[in-house]
Parts: structure tokens; sequence; C-alpha cells
């Protein structure tokens, strides 16, 4: 192993055809860099992904009313219903496995927006009755003041928070949000605190919302005790399809819904669409390592070759060797240590290039949004799959040098 002779004839062989050994070196490199790189690039379509649910519980389902498909007990069909406050005990105590239930309505009904007033600006805003909890299931970054208590839920105070965009079009730069009133369909709310987006690409709209308290909400807005739809949220040890799915049939019971229609609710559940994403990525990895440990393959077996070509190069010398007393297994650790070293050098090689890509890449579009975000390497399965590629390329040498050592002395001679 630490013979300088023996190091100085390896170099000379590798040198005798650089052409050779650079293309088989470049067959191991090009293996090594393209599963790092893929590996890299999947990671960062992945991270793209799930930046879209943003710092949101993955454990949360959304449960509304549509109206209904089959006649019960009596109504019609296409009867349209709404959840109410009494709702709320009877999913806490029938249900298990909930962690959070926050009631939710929206001024104007699903995806409106409404005039709010301050001063002389006017701004179109989305408002929000909201249980103080809903900050749990979809942080929001306080900037400013606090976000709504149990308090101001209990006293229905006429309070409310607002996004930065909110401040940006109803206040002056420099003028304190916090302490301020806004006025919302003729009703005054005093400002308490201000919230800016936790999504990772920044998207303004999540800052043009209005948080009040639900109860002040339904009390201001003559919601009486109408829910406009309810988020809950599962304990670790339950399914949110399964918690989901056991709230509906509560529902269903309260409001005289047949069992089986399944129309008169809808629902949205985080886990099922993150499950969905984590389950893609799995395949995409899966065909990552397929096609790159293809692509390795391809280059150890080149290097077996060309060591089978080189062995038969040097059949004459290694004749000599034998004829003068060599002994085979100085002949076989001779072949395995060069193709050994190729392979390393080169895995070393494309190791090396391929972070300093990924690197690149991350450092490049760090902050940046998109379907790809911060590419990023597993150094832990990099190193484990450059030491296999290593180990590799020792077996890969094997063959060949299994045969150098087989080569009788006299008939290679005579071959010659």
């Amino acid at each position: 192993m630490f013979d300088t002779d023996r190091w100085q004839e390896i170099f000379h062989a590798m040198s005798k055809n650089k052409l050779r050994t650079a293309l088989t070196a470049f067959g191991v490199f090009w293996g090594i860099f393209m599963l790092i790189v893929m590996m890299g690039s999947g990671k960062g379509l992945e991270n793209g992904a799930k930046s879209d649910f943003g710092s949101q519980a993955t454990n949360a389902t959304y449960i509304w009313t549509n109206s209904t498909s089959k006649p019960y007990k009596g109504f019609p069909v296409d009867r349209y219903f709404r959840m109410d406050n009494s709702d709320i005990a009877s999913i806490q105590n029938q249900v298990e496995g909930i962690e959070l239930i926050c009631p939710r309505s929206q001024l104007g009904g699903y995806n409106s927006e409404n005039n709010v007033v301050r001063g002389k600006y006017v701004g179109s805003f989305a408002v929000y009755g909201d249980h103080p909890n809903i900050i749990k299931v979809d942080p929001k970054k306080i900037i400013a003041g606090r976000f709504m208590n149990e308090f101001d839920l209990q006293q229905k105070r006429k309070i409310c928070v607002i996004g930065k965009r909110v401040q940006e079009m109803l206040f002056e730069p420099d003028e304190q949000p916090v302490g301020g009133y806004v006025r919302i369909n003729g009703i005054y709310f005093l400002v308490v605190g201000v919230f800016d987006s936790m999504n990772p690409r920044g998207n303004n709209r999540d800052t043009e919302n209005i948080f009040v308290p639900f109860t002040t909400f339904q009390l201001s807005f003559n919601r009486g005790d109408k829910i406009g739809w309810f988020c809950i949220t599962a304990n670790e040890d339950y399914l949110v399809s399964e918690v989901e799915n056991n709230v509906k049939q509560v529902l269903m019971a309260n409001h005289d819904v047949a069992p089986d229609d399944f129309r008169a609710f809808g629902s949205w559940n985080a886990e099922e669409e993150f499950m969905e994403i984590k389950n893609l990525f799995i395949g995409i990895n899966f065909l990552i390592w397929i096609v790159g440990i293809g692509t390795l393959l391809a280059g150890v077996i080149g290097v077996s070759n060309i060591m089978l070509i080189v062995v038969k190069e040097r059949t004459k010398e290694i004749g000599i060797r034998k004829a003068i007393g060599a002994h085979p297994g100085s002949i076989v650790s001779q072949i395995i240590l060069e193709s050994t070293l190729l392979t390393a050098f080169s895995g070393y090689v494309g190791f090396v290039l391929a972070v300093a890509v990924i690197e690149t890449l991350s450092s490049l579009m760090e902050g940046e949004g998109g379907m790809f975000q911060n590419p990023e390497i597993n150094f832990n399965v990099a190193i484990i799959a450059t030491v296999v590629l290593i180990i590799s390329g020792a077996l890969a040498g094997f063959i060949p040098a299994k045969r150098a050592a087989s080569i009788n002395p006299v008939i290679a001679l005579r071959g010659e």
C-alpha cells in the first residue's frame, strides 16, 4: 500500500494512455455528479412544493355546508342550512382526537372583500371573525401590538388585528397603527395588532386581511349564532381524515341531514394534500436513485472493462513479474489499487463539484419564491454513496486482477 515504486508504476500506467484514463474517469465522475445534483434538485422542488403550506398546520381540516342532495326527515332536497354555536360543544363532546376547534366566518361570504375606512383612506379587504387559536393553525408574524386573546372573545371587544398591507393603505408611513381605529360597515374597531405573512413566497394577499373576535363578529354584523365554517386540527395520535368524518357525522345528526348525504358538507383536508405531495416526492427520489445508480454502475463497469484491456496490454509485463517470483497477491493488489484510485479520485471530484453547484444554486436563490427553493443535499447520504462507489471501484478491479493473477508466465512470454 505504501510502496513508492508501486504508486509510480500505477501513475505511469495511467499516464501512458491519458485519453483512455480521462474518459474512464469521466464516466465515474459524471455518475456521482449527476446523482448528487439530482438529489439536491429534487430537494429544491420538494421545498418549493411544501412552501405552499407555509407555516400552516398540516393536521388541519376545514368543513363548511352545502345544500343537501337527499330528502330526510320531511326536509326536501336542495335544502340549505347553516352551522351554529351549538355545534361547537357537540363536536367537542362527541368527537375524539380534536386538538383545536376554531369557528370562522367571513364578512360578505367566502372570498368577499369589504370597504374599510380610516379618515380619508379607503381600502377593500377581507374581514374574518375568528377564534384566537386560529393563529396556531395558520401562524402570523406579529410585527406590532398583539393578536386576539380569550378576553377579547369572552367580552366581545370591538378590536381587530390588521395585515401589513392594510396598514400601508390606511395609515401614514410614520403613523402608529396600534391604538388607531378603522371603520368596517359603519362600526369602529380598535386596532390592537399588525401582522405580516409567514409565507416564504411573500404573498401580499395574506396581509390584506382583518381579524376580529368571532363573538364580536356575530354581534356587530348581525350573524346571530351562525358559523361560516370550522377549522379543526387533530391530535398527533389521530388521522385528520378520521376526525373529519366523525365531525361530519355529528353535524349531520345536529342538522337533520341524511347520514349518506356526502354533498351536504364540503371539506378540505391539509393532511391529504400534504401526504400527496410527500408521496409524490418519495416517487421522484426513488426515480433519482434509480437513474443515479444506473449512471454510477455504467461508470464502474467502464472501469472494469478498461482494466481488462490494461491487463491484456500488460500480459508480457505480468508474465515477467511472475517469472521472477512475484506473488499473485501483489499483482492482484496492484490492479485493484489502480482501479480503486481511478474510481475514488473521479468520485471525489464529482462529489466536490456537485456540492459546489448545489451550494451556488442555493445562495443565488436564497429568499426567492417559486417552485424551486433552497436546493440542498443530505451529506450523510452523499458520503455513503461516494464510499459505496469506491468499494464498487475495488470490486470492478477484482475480475481483471483475478485474470492477471491466473496468467501463466510461460504462455504470456510465448504469446508475445
